[in-house]
């Protein structure tokens, strides 16, 4: 599809932005074709600066879970707007959001806010620090907790003491989990854990409640923290914490993305014996208490109890997930489909650079459907089953492309992951 406006913004950016663009929305490492500016986005759908719409399955990498501009969430933030934002003391909603979440989340006794998911979950490590004393931490390979030095995947600009004392387990192996405790020793102040395996360039995993219970039981027994990182998937998987299925509650849990719907908040939850702890630590940003976010999560919490946004999301998901089998399998491909439905992973057999990937994305870009050839995507309850048709009818004449292509396809040199045989 024509960019011509997307190009000149790129040129432009190169010289007043390092990089053109940084961070997780950067496309320089995706297929050409995937355009970088939006300049308008409604329900499911994106317009870039071209004038191209796209039916958006990355949700702005999960912050949109009712669609973007939602009527009644956007209204309750304009509304308070009107009042009072960002103010010398925080407005009264402060305490109505906070209400609101223990209520919903069962293992909660407080709510602390920030802005965004790396806030989070580094005043959930400063807790576990203040009320253990100790410093150490057990996490899992690959997995993402934020762009904070201590969490940070580059090396670019860390020093190694920022990320000493970590201790690196195996998603799902009890085994590594254990060992990974063992040789924390004394030290250890906490485990983190995602709700779910959702690392970039491989297979998602749902948690073996082996895992997960064990890492429950290893943190009672050395006096770690367990911390769940729910700012990716929060309220996607469940109304409650991701693990409050297999009955397994942490002592602080991470909230971001979706709770606003795309307005700008993030939360730190945690039990009543981390209260005092909480109250330690000095965590602050001069926007962290501003109202017109909280407005917006008060109402997107309502929707998340009182509508079917999640059976709605799944059931779409399981329609998109068998849809793409069938057409892969048509064309002669094998997909590798994994993670909840309504957060996929969308990957092939036998394409260790991702070529094949890359060029089906690409496709699928091009015929109106925006999906990311190696991180999770996102379902939003304003989607419809018509979107999904669209996306299945997308998909297809892109497998079809793709099998026309395959066989002249080069190595992928864009595609930064690993790269296996």
């Amino acid at each position: 599809m024509a960019q011509p406006a997307d190009r000149a913004l790129r040129e432009r950016a190169a010289r007043v932005i390092p990089g053109g663009m940084y961070g997780h929305q950067s496309v320089a490492a995706l297929p050409d074709g995937y355009p970088q500016y939006f300049t308008r986005a409604e329900g499911p759908w994106l317009w870039d600066t071209d004038g191209n719409l796209l039916l958006d399955l990355m949700c702005a990498y999960g912050p949109q879970l009712f669609g973007y501009g939602n009527a009644e969430i956007d209204r309750a933030y304009i509304e308070q707007m009107a009042s009072g934002d960002a103010m010398t003391g925080p407005a009264p909603l402060i305490v109505d959001l906070a209400e609101t979440l223990v209520a919903m989340v069962s293992h909660a006794d407080w709510a602390m806010f920030c802005k965004n998911g790396s806030d989070a979950t580094t005043m959930a490590l400063m807790v576990a620090r203040a009320h253990t004393g100790k410093t150490g931490i057990v996490r899992a390979r690959g997995a993402y907790h934020g762009s904070q030095p201590w969490s940070n995947p580059r090396a670019g600009g860390i020093a190694p003491g920022d990320q000493a004392g970590q201790h690196i387990c195996e998603y799902n192996s009890v085994a590594s989990l254990e060992a990974a405790v063992a040789t924390a020793g004394k030290d250890i102040a906490a485990i983190f854990a995602a709700p779910y395996r959702h690392d970039v360039f491989v297979d998602q995993a749902s948690p073996a409640p082996e895992y997960a219970k064990r890492a429950r039981e290893l943190a009672d027994e050395t006096g770690a923290l367990l911390i769940i990182d729910e700012v990716r998937a929060g309220f996607r998987i469940a109304r409650d914490s991701s693990w409050s299925a297999i009955g397994v509650a942490p002592d602080l849990s991470c909230w971001g993305k979706c709770i606003a719907n795309g307005h700008p908040i993030s939360a730190l939850l945690g039990s009543e014996k981390m209260r005092a702890a909480a109250t330690r630590i000095y965590a602050t940003g001069s926007y962290w208490f501003a109202a017109a976010a909280m407005a917006a999560s008060l109402k997107t919490l309502e929707l998340i109890r009182e509508t079917d946004y999640l059976e709605r999301i799944i059931a779409m998901g399981d329609r998109l997930r068998t849809g793409l089998d069938k057409q892969a399998a048509k064309h002669g491909f094998t997909l590798r489909q994994s993670g909840p439905v309504q957060m996929p992973q969308i990957l092939f057999d036998n394409d260790p650079d991702m070529r094949l990937g890359y060029h089906w994305s690409a496709r699928m870009v091009k015929h109106g459907v925006y999906v990311h050839p190696w991180h999770n995507m996102f379902l939003s309850a304003a989607m419809t089953d018509t979107n999904i048709d669209f996306a299945l009818d997308a998909a297809e004449e892109s497998f079809r492309e793709l099998a026309a292509a395959a066989s002249g396809l080069g190595p992928n040199e864009r595609y930064p992951g690993p790269r296996k045989g």
